[in-house]
């Protein structure tokens, strides 16, 4: 896929092979720095992420593929392409002859070892890290990237993670520069841009809404879940690996397999809930989806995370965090039970590399049927992205992984739990060791250099690694096209077969809850006699939100009378959007203040004038105890658009969704939870979940359709 502004087949004469043409001028672009917690991979929500447009690219000299010969489509910029046998090939060293690894004719492994072989130190080095790249900000001569950019250039690295949410042509134009920084270098290697999923509504990640040249808007993973619909997975991880391809991003730093077994953690909302079978049948998809049977051209590499399963925490606290730096699994064989499953799936998918945790697995746990790391203790108390018996010892040799092992942000080097007393290049090579291949967050290669240079390391340890990198590079195509086209990936997300799918999924993803006299659906008979009260939770500055989810609702259903007078209202529709981000290391799932819900009181007065549907936006199992026990309607969202929640209000679409967890009853309930299964599991307590006054109960699995049925 080029992003060629010429559609040229090369002509076999040597000058036709070393013409190029030259790199243009991008037009000023403003993109925002990362914050402070960048070496966590922070991303400040409220910054604007998304400036406006440019409107030239990198100029790239292009062969197409040809199916006859054999040929694929390649692309190039200063080096040239080389012709031989009446076949071309880019020049990545510019050494005007063909070396092994530019041969796209022989096999992956035999490019990659001629590869290997030529590299330096220093070149591995830099391929082994991966970190954010922020593009410039306000750029005044229209270039993203510096021609001597400290990271591609001053160290190295091939692999970046991509952080901001600007349209798709823009983040094309991004990466083109970046991989023509790549080609530019001694051996040609190119870059692989990385990014946390950009498909969905995110509390503290890449979060986009549904807006134009963004990529396809589809509900959370907890949305994915609630619909229990794998085909739906398939369909949008198939979309949107075709949306991310186009703007030139080719891996996923996801995603989560984690198992939701502790209600408080904050990072619920990434994974596909509590059910470890759900989870495994969506993470198949997903990998199948993106990556396809086999890892191609087409193919954008998954990385899930978080191994060997990051769900299983201590009253919510996460691991970015000392006070959260271990896993318990204080129930017997909960570790391979629960929360292995969804990345043995995985790995049957055959997905490129797996993401380690941050935290160590903890000695107090019961016994996980795991072979004991020495006669008195069941584990090394070390971090998993350093835990040899965890990675080499059960991912590799006991679940079989062929892939590579990709740190966690910065999970080898201040979060390096159980290792803090050790130097950078100790942890650099006891994580390498151990069977880490690529280390995130950090952009110093002199600590690998330096841990070989002092014997912590062996060069055959660091050349396993590079090796699978550069297998993954070579199979995703990127040695003969890295560049992409701004136009097309514009076209692509365009699509609307795409959005139309997407619509679908949020609406298979809502769970309605409650429905007191069968208050729902507002048909156009009953609609006539109503007249329709909407407030927000949060409101936003002057009830901003509030306006917003009115304007959307007259936009999308001008039939909806609305009044902005309680006292007139024969109904109420108020959507609740609690929220807690993991970056305040204070887990809590109450609705309050402490969730962004400042006014609870007004929520229930408004219940207690009119019957009230109430909509809850569900990243977390929220403890309704205070808003549940006077709404007449209760739907659960997912990240859900607020178009298709009207949908469902009306009753276009009859709700089949189903809780994937449990909601609690009461503060005390989450107190008293078993942190590391799952709220149905047989050790949990069986007074868990919310009875609502129907005696329903908001179990695993709840839900309701229209006329108090239950979800099929």
């Amino acid at each position: 896929m080029g992003s060629i502004l010429k559609n040229l087949k090369v002509k076999k004469t040597k000058k036709a092979i070393t013409g190029i043409l030259a790199l243009s001028l991008i037009a000023s672009i403003g993109i925002p720095q990362v914050g402070a917690n960048e070496n966590l991979g922070y991303v400040d929500p409220s910054k604007n992420t998304n400036p406006g447009l440019s409107s030239t690219n990198v100029e790239t000299y292009r062969v197409l593929a040809d199916s006859k010969t054999g040929q694929p489509e390649i692309e190039a910029t200063k080096k040239g392409v080389l012709t031989f046998d009446g076949k071309q090939f880019r020049d990545l060293n510019g050494n005007k002859s063909l070396d092994p690894y530019e041969d796209w004719r022989i096999p992956v492994n035999q490019r990659v070892a001629d590869l290997v072989s030529k590299m330096t130190l220093a070149e591995k080095a830099g391929l082994m890290l991966i970190n954010t790249h922020t593009p410039i900000a306000n750029p005044t001569d229209g270039k993203y990237v510096k021609s001597d950019d400290p990271l591609i250039v001053g160290k190295n690295m091939r692999y970046v993670i991509f952080r901001q949410t600007p349209t798709v042509d823009v983040i094309a134009k991004y990466t083109n520069q970046l991989q023509e920084l790549g080609e530019a270098s001694r051996l040609g290697i190119p870059v692989v841009v990385t990014s946390n999923p950009r498909n969905h509504a995110s509390t503290d990640y890449t979060n986009i809404a549904a807006s134009e040249g963004q990529h396809s808007f589809w509900p959370g993973p907890l949305g994915f879940a609630a619909a229990g619909d794998t085909k739906a997975v398939n369909e949008f991880s198939e979309i949107a690996a075709k949306e991310w391809r186009a703007a030139g991003i080719r891996k996923v730093y996801g995603y989560t397999a984690d198992i939701a077994t502790d209600p408080l953690w904050a990072r619920i909302e990434d994974t596909f809930g509590e059910n470890p079978e759900v989870a495994s049948n969506m993470i198949y998809n997903v990998i199948k989806g993106f990556q396809g049977d086999k890892l191609g051209k087409d193919s954008v590499a998954i990385t899930v995370k978080h191994f060997p399963g990051g769900g299983a925490r201590d009253n919510g606290l996460d691991p970015h965090f000392v006070e959260g730096k271990f896993n318990p699994y204080p129930t017997e064989g909960s570790l391979l039970k629960y929360h292995i499953p969804p990345f043995e799936a995985a790995i049957k998918a055959n997905v490129s590399s797996i993401m380690p945790y941050y935290a160590y697995p903890s000695n107090d746990s019961a016994d996980q049927g795991l072979p004991w790391f020495s006669k008195g203790q069941q584990f090394e108390e070390v971090g998993f992205a350093l835990n040899d018996a965890i990675l080499d010892g059960f991912l590799r040799s006991g679940l079989g992984f062929k892939g590579y092992v990709n740190s966690d942000t910065g999970a080898v080097g201040d979060n390096a739990w159980g290792a803090e007393s050790l130097s950078p290049e100790q942890k650099f090579a006891k994580a390498i060791n151990a069977g880490t291949d690529i280390i995130s967050g950090s952009s110093e290669p002199q600590y690998i250099i330096n841990a070989v240079n002092q014997g912590l390391l062996s060069v055959e340890a660091v050349n396993e690694s590079i090796t699978l990198l550069l297998t993954e590079m070579m199979n995703l195509g990127l040695f003969e096209d890295p560049y992409v086209d701004a136009q097309h990936a514009l076209d692509v997300v365009a699509n609307p077969k795409a959005q139309e799918l997407a619509y679908k999924a949020h609406l298979k993803s809502l769970v309605l809850l409650r429905n007191d006299k069968n208050i729902l659906p507002l048909k156009d008979a009953k609609l006539k006699k109503v007249k329709l009260y909407v407030e927000m939770f949060p409101g936003g500055t002057d009830g901003a939100s509030t306006k917003g989810l009115i304007e959307t609702i007259k936009k999308h259903d001008p039939s909806i009378t609305i009044t902005n007078k309680l006292e007139e209202a024969t109904h109420a529709y108020i959507y609740v959007k609690p929220v807690q981000s993991n970056w305040d290391n204070n887990p809590r799932i109450t609705v309050g203040p402490e969730t962004g819900i400042t006014n609870v009181d007004r929520i229930v007065a408004i219940q207690k004038t009119v019957p009230t549907i109430t909509a809850v936006n569900m990243t977390n199992p929220w403890v309704l105890d205070e808003i549940e026990p006077n709404a007449a309607a209760l739907i659960g969202t997912f990240g859900t658009k607020a178009e298709a929640i009207i949908d469902v209000i009306r009753g276009e679409f009859n709700p089949t969704g189903k809780l994937p967890f449990a909601l609690p009853a009461s503060m005390k309930a989450v107190e008293n939870e078993v942190g590391d299964v799952p709220s149905y599991a047989k050790e949990e307590d069986p007074s868990y979940s919310y009875v609502n006054k129907s005696k329903d109960v908001y179990k695993y699995g709840f839900g309701l359709s229209y006329n108090q049925g239950k979800a099929k």
